[in-house]
């Protein structure tokens, strides 16, 4: 029986009463907060260092969260519905990665620690319980506000201008590729030159934003074509194709060291044919998930060593020995990749009123002006606003110390970058902004059906939401454009709004749940 919220298949939306979406959502919490007490109980099992009062701030955090992932594994939210997924990556983000920061005794380096890890980890908990509640409001707010779509058109691809479009895309986009490969020394020297040269492809960030279009144009032109066909709905295949898609991605872009570039470009893939071609069941994106997590470790070594990379990786004992050596353990990948912890739980350390001495300079919003102007080369304008890099740095190093030259590239997340620019007690208000962009991509996934040329770009956004909750606004707007410039401008000009609303097709859909 389908889902009394969403059925993504079928395109048909339900409205339940509003008693039973109330009861819905309190059982997702009670079931949420039951999970995360447990949790949270077996560490402190594991461990006495679990005998602190941070567990509790950070219990909560996971409660909050994981109610949109408790709802996402019952079925209630669809595979790539938004909300779902910042639930599922906000468990480990909000909750799991603290509680693991003090099970492995894992923090960040080159840094002079707090007395206490666990005092600011809870510090910062508060916080987040006001944030996760504040973008929860937000969210439910917009949705609200704007739940009504009285118009809303279907986008339909024109196929022979897609077509027209795809075929000069790719051999532009490919020839482009084959010209950073020949200015870099061949496919070798671009790897060495990835491994060993600082900054050594400083500067190509406007041709890589066209080179590496070329994987996910050649995959849109794949589930175009077979979206409705035979042999669509054969795994095997699918399974095929998204190996191919993998090997296209480490020839474009993957070979320097990117391993960002490759991952999302897989989730961006996998969502094209969880939505275009055929719905993957959840059993399959857990397995792809652990692949996913697989690669980003083993891939780490890559990055660090280069070539010599493969013989590191077929040898658990000098897999050891470099993994201590340059920081690329399973722990680091964990919590370094996917979690910012420690590094918020030291901005606040650093920042917390009247805890230390410090003569900080806040950024007041010059980071985000920053990351706007990185749209601009720097041959054009030299001197522009400097990110988060330069706050980031005089914190972590000192004051004046990035005049001097010193560079801290540190990821500090949507509320590290707000301490630094505000202070302490401007969590809160960023949430609102993540819940208005997680709203804003939900109504595009809830009216955009199958058919809509835009539901290609759906996972994309998705993605993109999750990189708001934990990256910097350089690396958001870096990625929104070097990323999606080229696939957004293809479908937009190969798309074109039909004379049927949604309303006349598919009745009106539900977005306030």
């Amino acid at each position: 029986m389908s889902s009394p919220a969403y059925n993504r298949v079928t395109s048909v939306h339900f409205r339940p009463d509003h008693s039973v979406r109330i009861g819905m959502v309190a059982s997702d919490l009670l079931l949420s907060l039951c999970g995360s007490v447990a949790i949270t109980f077996a560490f402190a099992l594991a461990s006495a260092d679990f005998q602190h009062w941070f567990v509790v701030p950070v219990t909560i955090c996971g409660a909050l969260i994981g109610a949109d992932a408790v709802g996402w594994f019952r079925g209630r939210l669809d595979v790539f519905d938004p909300v779902g997924v910042i639930g599922i990556l906000g468990v480990h983000f909000f909750f799991l990665a603290p509680l693991l920061h003090v099970y492995w005794d894992s923090w960040l380096l080159y840094v002079v620690p707090p007395n206490d890890w666990r005092d600011w980890l809870g510090k910062m908990a508060c916080f987040n319980i006001v944030g996760i509640l504040a973008y929860l409001f937000s969210r439910r707010l917009y949705l609200q506000k704007r739940g009504s779509i009285e118009q809303a058109r279907i986008w339909c691809l024109d196929l022979a201008r897609f077509n027209r479009l795809l075929i000069p895309a790719l051999f532009i986009t490919g020839l482009l590729q084959v010209y950073v490969y020949a200015t870099s020394g061949g496919i070798a020297g671009y790897i060495y030159s990835a491994a060993n040269e600082t900054g050594a492809f400083q500067g190509k960030g406007f041709l890589f934003m066209f080179s590496e279009s070329f994987p996910i144009l050649a995959f849109f032109g794949f589930a175009v074509w077979a979206r409705g066909k035979k042999f669509s709905k054969s795994w095997l295949l699918l399974f095929g194709v998204l190996l191919f898609y993998f090997v296209l991605k480490i020839l474009f872009g993957g070979l320097r060291g990117s391993r960002s570039n490759t991952i999302w470009g897989i989730m961006w893939a996998v969502g094209v044919l969880h939505l275009w071609v055929r719905p993957i069941p959840k059993k399959y994106i857990g397995f792809g998930l652990a692949f996913l997590f697989a690669f980003m470790y083993l891939y780490g070594f890559f990055k660090s060593y280069g070539v010599d990379a493969l013989d590191i990786i077929q040898s658990p004992e000098l897999r050891q020995q470099k993994s201590e050596q340059s920081g690329r353990t399973f722990e680091a990948t964990l919590l370094g990749d996917l979690g910012r912890s420690d590094i918020q739980a030291y901005v606040l350390y650093e920042l917390w009123p009247d805890e230390r001495d410090n003569d900080f300079n806040y950024a007041h919003g010059r980071t985000y002006i920053g990351a706007m102007t990185l749209l601009i080369p720097s041959s054009i304008w030299p001197t522009r606003p400097a990110t988060k890099t330069q706050p980031g740095t005089e914190l972590i190093v000192g004051r004046g110390a990035y005049a001097q030259g010193y560079r801290a590239s540190r990821v500090y997340g949507l509320a590290g970058e707000a301490m630094l620019n505000f202070g302490v007690f401007s969590i809160p208000l960023v949430f609102i902004g993540l819940g208005a962009a997680v709203a804003i991509v939900r109504r595009w996934f809830l009216s955009w059906q199958h058919g809509d040329a835009r539901i290609l770009l759906i996972p994309f956004l998705v993605n993109l939401c999750f990189l708001i909750m934990t990256a910097d606004s350089d690396g958001v707007v870096f990625f929104a454009v070097k990323n999606g410039l080229v696939p957004f401008a293809l479908i937009a000009l190969a798309a074109k709004p039909s004379a049927q609303s949604l309303l006349q097709t598919h009745g009106r859909p539900n977005i306030a749940s």
